[in-house]
């Protein structure tokens, strides 16, 4: 087994690293408060070549591999979650598309989206349709050589600033999930299309959350991507790439929360002393060291498995569940080391604290990863 990236991999790595520190981390906590999105940035992060890193150049992406894209989306979580987690959700988006859609389909919006013009959202979710994804009651009806959508999406990430949709609809209600079928949309140029409200969340708040209402919506039939009855399926193996967008969110949350704490506990100073030379609070810090590395191993093996075109829906939920978990209990703990420092915004670790409690909740709670992985188990 080798566990060194490769030189080119490292070199992405670098780039996006930078380019957080450069284009992110000015204006983080300005976003965070205003709930801004910075559209200005992301067409930068295209500008610098940082998008669809993982996809074929004759659709204008770079060719490389997923594991690539994952480095990119850890290092732009590591200085503003918001924005890395819209860039990662635009690529299950992209995801869905490339596994299933048409060239042409294709080649309608990855160029633009490559570039940084545009973005994408992914729509299952509804209402009352949550983890029990397959219930969704939005509908495609079809007329002629069109299909007529009528239904609302709920908490769809990118969804008020999203160009291009992966919307998931029933064409066959009595089929139940059976009847799901997958439809590309282009949200801010069909009639119908409604952003009804944009979520007020916890964190994350710089990212667009959003319900997304579709009324008498009409777009050509040749906009169904794949096969009709198959969206169900295309949706969960979007979601199994999606889940390892999150595991790095995740994961860079973690890392940036306790690299801010290691550099705040070996400068402050009590009783005459480092913090970090206090026995109790260096060994905390040791074990949270360990846990980052076990999840980082964890994500990167299922990134392995992608990448070799085997199965690697387990080892998905496995990294989005121990990344997350990890997220959640690094930053509580960073915040509690840092003491009341650690409650300011001004120090991130707060802000990356509650940016970290929505990783354990979207892209299939962590519940559902544990049910998944049980099933595994006891098949």
């Amino acid at each position: 087994m080798d566990f060194a990236l490769t030189e080119a991999q490292l070199e992405i790595q670098r780039r996006a690293r930078e380019f957080a520190q450069r284009e992110l981390a000015p204006g983080v906590l300005e976003r965070d408060a205003q709930e801004t999105f910075p559209m200005d940035i992301l067409k930068k992060l295209g500008d610098e070549g940082l998008i669809g890193l993982q996809y074929d150049p004759k659709y204008t992406g770079k060719g490389l591999d997923y594991l690539s894209f994952i480095l990119v989306v850890e290092e732009l979580c590591k200085v503003d979650s918001s924005f890395g987690i819209a860039y990662a959700i635009s690529s299950t988006f992209t995801t869905g598309i490339d596994t299933f859609g048409s060239e042409e389909q294709k080649m309608h919006c990855f160029p633009r989206l490559f570039s940084g013009d545009a973005i994408g959202c992914f729509a299952l979710t509804e209402p009352d349709a949550g983890s029990d994804a397959g219930s969704a009651k939005t509908t495609a009806v079809r007329d002629g050589d069109e299909f007529v959508i009528n239904g609302t999406k709920h908490f769809i990430t990118n969804g008020a600033i999203a160009d291009y949709c992966m919307l998931i609809a029933n064409t066959d209600p009595s089929k139940g999930s059976k009847g799901l079928t997958a439809f590309l949309v282009d949200l801010k140029t069909t009639p119908g299309v409604t952003i009804a409200h944009i979520e007020n969340k916890c964190g994350i708040h710089s990212a667009k959350v959003t319900e997304l209402v579709f009324e008498n919506c009409r777009i050509p039939a040749d906009r169904m991507v794949g096969t009709e009855g198959k969206g169900f399926h295309y949706a969960l193996t979007a979601l199994n790439a999606g889940r390892l967008g999150v595991a790095a969110q995740g994961l860079g949350l973690a890392q940036a929360a306790f690299d801010i704490t290691r550099d705040y506990m070996m400068n402050r100073k009590q009783f005459g002393k480092p913090i970090c030379a206090n026995q109790y609070p260096a060994f905390k810090m040791a074990d949270l060291e360990v846990e980052i590395e076990m999840a980082r191993l964890l994500l990167y093996k299922a990134v392995w498995e992608q990448q070799q075109g085997v199965d690697f829906s387990i080892s998905a939920s496995k990294a989005k569940l121990a990344c997350t978990n990890v997220a959640m209990h690094v930053t509580t703990e960073c915040v509690q080391n840092m003491g009341g420092a650690g409650y300011m915004r001004e120090q991130h670790v707060e802000r990356m604290f509650r940016d970290a409690k929505i990783t354990q909740i979207y892209e299939g709670t962590n519940e559902i990863q544990r049910l998944i992985i049980s099933r595994d188990i006891f098949h």
